[in-house]
């Protein structure tokens, strides 16, 4: 064979490759079959490292990406630094979408933490006294849930109406004279010494080393909780199936068998 010969025919196996690469449908190239999934470090990453496992058996390469500001992860999806992210519920992201313009939606639920409110100065939520310093997230759904919890447990009364995202201003009926403190949410569990007692997210309840299960003198619902945590992406890409693969891994038998033994309840599957 000449040396012509050889050439054209390596050059033709070069340019097969190339075209077979270049019209493979999405999601089947390799570099397709990796994504940048972002979470909250802490238990979330725990659950991800999971769902990461599962996912590489189908194929898919899950790079977990870990944050500790709830407020970052939407962003950086927006601006493409991710694929996807797994931190959140629907009136967060309302929320985000309403202040900030995201074009991001949710593909499939992960898991529920019913929020919950501690106290280091009190042992029952009937002792909190009148003129107590209450913590509650700054952001507004979450702040809205803490109120939600505190109506529903009848320290407050709130205006008709106001459904998830109720807001300090909507407070109608304040008996005890209730002064609450709205924080970063992260911050929370530090300034809980100094407080009568806060509403604390379960991931940063367990993260200061609380346990909702024994800890929170009052807890949301754990039924029909509308507070699930989803997969997100932007909507532009939702019908990639690629993210069907990323579903599947967090809606798997092995992740369900992980939350419940790991969590005992303190965080329960969405799915």
């Amino acid at each position: 064979m000449s040396l012509f010969t050889r050439r054209r025919i390596v050059l033709t196996a070069a340019l097969s490759a190339f075209a077979f690469a270049t019209f493979l449908p999405l999601g089947t190239q390799a570099a397709a079959d990796k994504i940048k999934l972002g979470v909250m470090a802490g238990e979330e990453e725990e659950i991800a490292e999971v769902a990461k496992k599962v996912a590489a058996k189908e194929g898919l390469d899950i790079e977990i990406i870990t944050f500790s500001d709830y407020t970052i992860p939407n962003e950086a999806l927006e601006q493409g630094d991710l694929d996807a992210n797994a931190f959140q519920h629907k009136p967060y992201l309302d929320a985000q979408i309403a202040a900030r313009g995201y074009h991001i939606v949710p593909i499939g639920y992960t898991l529920v933490a019913p929020i919950g409110f501690y106290s280091q100065k009190h042992k029952q939520f009937a002792e909190i006294p009148e003129g107590a310093v209450l913590g509650i997230p700054n952001d507004p759904s979450n702040g809205g849930r803490a109120l939600n919890l505190f109506a529903a447990n009848g320290l407050i009364k709130l205006k008709e109406g106001k459904g998830l995202n109720p807001s300090v201003l909507d407070i109608a009926d304040n008996p005890k004279k209730i002064e609450f403190k709205e924080i970063d949410a992260a911050q929370l569990p530090k300034y809980l010494p100094d407080l009568d007692g806060a509403v604390i997210n379960t991931n940063y309840a367990l993260g200061a080393g609380l346990d909702p299960r024994k800890d929170a003198l009052i807890q949301e619902s754990r039924i029909d909780n509308p507070y699930g945590n989803f997969i997100a992406v932007r909507a532009a890409e939702k019908d990639n199936p690629i993210f069907k693969k990323l579903v599947t891994a967090y809606q798997s038998k092995e992740v369900e068998t992980f939350i419940n033994e790991r969590f005992k309840g303190a965080i329960l599957p969405a799915f």
